[in-house]
């Protein structure tokens, strides 16, 4: 008899996380304040961001929208994140991705100030991962994706992970983080061979690459924790991940779903990130 694989929901965790965070905030009597730097006006983005004010307002964050004309030059958006560094009201900064092509990020994430970059993608917050620093931010995705293995009570130590996708944001922050919890990480990419031999070797995957439906079955090994970060399109257009659920729940024992399971912990993350970036600076 095929037994079916346990979900790890990402909805329910989170709304765990957020009750918490709420609860030391309204207990602390304070408002930590997030900024989010958006340039044009992209629905996609304008929704996320919506997305983002509306939970950290149930949390009790202030979640302050800047968006910045289409044609915002370089320079001008530089000094307005310097701006925002120097303005002891705001305790998180992030920069609302994809920007205009005209436009380059790697010289914003630099720019934020570390202590702000609640999204954690600066290199000084990537640094202090690798050194297993406590006062590294981590990124919110990576963030979300331990506490979802944590909450399956498995023990990570020595456990072999196959991550697949190398992407700044994902695969390798997450890689050191669970590096840092004496995990075994393999990371994959475009260009690994035989990549359905390499996962089936996997105690855990996770699957961040953006390919719809490709981890099956049969690249897992019998009972394989699965994490899913995908966010595509079908054929028939209906959301979907990395991974074929359908096919891939009977054999995991754990997996999360799309929607339902990373994006939730995404979210929650990049509140507790805002909530303890203002703690740390009031000391």
């Amino acid at each position: 008899m095929t037994v079916k694989a346990q979900i790890i929901d990402g909805k329910l965790l989170s709304a765990q996380i957020r009750a918490e965070l709420a609860a030391k905030i309204a207990a602390s009597g304070v408002c930590p304040v997030l900024a989010v730097v958006m340039v044009g006006n992209s629905e996609a983005s304008r929704i996320y961001v919506r997305n983002k004010q509306k939970a950290a307002l149930e949390v009790g964050i202030k979640c302050e929208i800047h968006t910045l004309p289409e044609d915002v030059t370089q320079e001008e958006l530089q000094q307005f994140v310097r701006d925002l560094n120097q303005n002891k009201e705001i305790n998180g900064i992030i920069i609302q991705q994809p920007l205009p092509k005209h436009l380059e990020v790697l010289p914003l994430l630099q720019l934020i100030d570390h202590k702000k970059d609640v999204d954690g993608f600066g290199p000084i917050n990537l640094g202090l991962l690798m050194l297993r620093s406590p006062l590294a931010v981590v990124a919110a995705t990576p963030k979300g994706i331990l506490q979802m293995l944590k909450s399956t009570n498995v023990n990570l130590q020595g456990k072999h992970v196959v991550i697949i996708g190398r992407s700044n944001i994902v695969g390798k922050p997450l890689a050191q983080l669970l590096l840092n919890q004496d995990c075994t990480i393999t990371v994959t990419h475009s260009k690994t061979k035989n990549l359905p031999q390499i996962v089936s070797k996997a105690d855990i995957v996770v699957a961040a690459c953006g390919c719809p439906n490709m981890v099956k079955s049969d690249w897992l090994q019998e009972g394989a924790i699965v994490i899913d970060v995908g966010i595509n399109r079908s054929s028939e257009g209906k959301l979907c991940g990395d991974v074929d659920f359908d096919d891939a729940v009977s054999k995991a024992s754990f997996i999360s779903p799309v929607p339902g399971g990373v994006g939730p912990m995404t979210v929650a993350m990049l509140l507790e990130n805002t909530y303890e970036a203002f703690c740390a600076q009031q000391g």
